[in-house]
């Protein structure tokens, strides 16, 4: 499946399930503590928040692509979806166009880029 065949959202959708992986498996990989532990300090990676603040570090380094910035307007921009109620609307449409290049990276098999992004937010946060 092509990413154009995609909505913004369900782009975001896969895009929220591949960092997910990539957080989880990284605070494991370096033993980061268990179980409940796992999740709670994940969520400063996965969150909306977090999202946000990575999309914005690597935008102002022009590091994202023309095609993967379309992809992130297209997430940005998709309709529907409730905004929880811990962040503001800004910030969740900001997450969702992140999560939506990850999605549509995901569906091209470019996981090299993705594994790029990854390595390249560690400079920022250490996991």
């Amino acid at each position: 499946m092509s990413p154009n065949e995609c909505s913004g959202r369900t782009l975001a959708f896969l895009g929220d399930a591949v960092w997910s992986l990539y957080v989880r498996e990284s605070l494991i990989v370096n033993g980061q503590g268990k179980g409940s532990t796992l999740q709670k300090m994940s969520i400063a990676y996965v969150s909306a928040k977090a999202q946000a603040h990575i999309y914005e570090v690597l935008h102002e380094k022009n590091f994202f692509t023309e095609e993967e910035e379309e992809y992130y307007r297209r997430g940005r921009n998709a309709n529907g979806g409730a905004v929880p109620n811990h962040t503001d609307v800004q910030t969740y449409r900001m997450s969702t166009g992140f999560e939506a290049i990850l999605g549509a990276l995901r569906l091209c098999g470019k996981e090299e880029r993705i594994r790029e992004i990854w390595e390249e937010t560690g400079k920022f946060w250490e996991v």
